[in-house]
């Protein structure tokens, strides 16, 4: 892999990982475009590990926010009075939330390297879960704020986190489509959203780092890959927080719906190969 396409990589990377369409689509489908094979275990493990770009950029945003919950859990572990406070029990959501994809990612992650890493399956994913994402804003109430999140709320979201592990469904679009079919309004589903993916991202690069090291990318692309994700995916978590306050996402399914059509199509004239 060269530098510059470890630049592109790093650049989708960060635009999408926080949105929802699918990070794992789109740096699948980079990739194709780039002529990297998508099913090679080195190329799937890079697309892992430039996550931690991602996770970076993240938890500094929500710095503040982290550890005033990680202090009030453990506090809370220290001293039975302060279990109800707030903070504490959303250290224990994030936890009950992240353990699903976590579970699921590694007893299945043959699988999931291997055999979903396929622009059917892209395409496919692109399209299904954009009816979701549309049902979720239409039904859901949107009338609870963050603070008003609960553990089923928090279960419920981990558990439909695992179906992002399908390249094309999106991490973000499954956990915010969730908060809002529970009735948490849009800033509190994209909020928790990015908070449950800290975890499953951090596991997922950590996990990946010695495949993408052993195989052909190298360390250099990897390096560079991991700081372009984290500038770009900075700038587009505060973006994606302010435009979610007034705007539906139904305009993400709108975009994941056309771009699933142009794969199909060119799958379908033989343009290109599903792998």
């Amino acid at each position: 892999m060269s530098i510059w396409e470890a630049i592109v990589l790093g650049i989708v990377e960060g635009l999408t990982e926080f949105l929802p369409v699918s990070s794992t689509g789109h740096l699948t489908i980079t990739s194709k475009i780039l002529g990297q094979p998508i099913d090679d275990p080195s190329i799937t493990a890079f697309t892992a590990v430039i996550q931690a770009g991602a996770i970076a950029a993240v938890i500094l945003f929500f710095w503040t926010d982290i550890k005033r919950i990680a202090i009030a859990w453990v506090r809370g572990l220290a001293k039975p009075e302060h279990r109800g406070e707030f903070d504490h029990r959303m250290g224990w959501y994030v936890i009950v939330g992240s353990l699903p994809i976590c579970i699921v990612g590694y007893l299945f992650r043959d699988f999931i390297s291997g055999d979903l890493r396929s622009m059917w399956w892209v395409a496919g994913s692109l399209i299904a879960w954009s009816f979701v994402m549309v049902a979720a804003e239409r039904l859901g109430s949107k009338k609870r704020p963050l603070e008003k999140i609960t553990f089923f709320d928090s279960l419920m979201m981990g558990l439909l986190q695992c179906l992002a592990l399908i390249p094309g469904v999106s991490r973000s679009g499954a956990t915010i489509s969730t908060g809002l079919f529970c009735g948490l309004d849009r800033v509190a589903s994209t909020r928790m959203a990015f908070l449950l993916g800290i975890p499953a991202l951090v596991g997922a690069a950590i996990f990946e780092l010695k495949h993408a090291l052993e195989g052909e990318v190298g360390l250099v692309p990897v390096l560079v890959g991991t700081a372009v994700s984290f500038v770009v995916a900075y700038a587009s978590v505060a973006w994606l927080l302010k435009f979610v306050q007034k705007h539906s996402i139904e305009v993400f399914a709108f975009y994941r719906i056309c771009l699933g059509l142009v794969i199909l199509i060119l799958l379908a004239t033989s343009t290109i190969t599903a792998t």
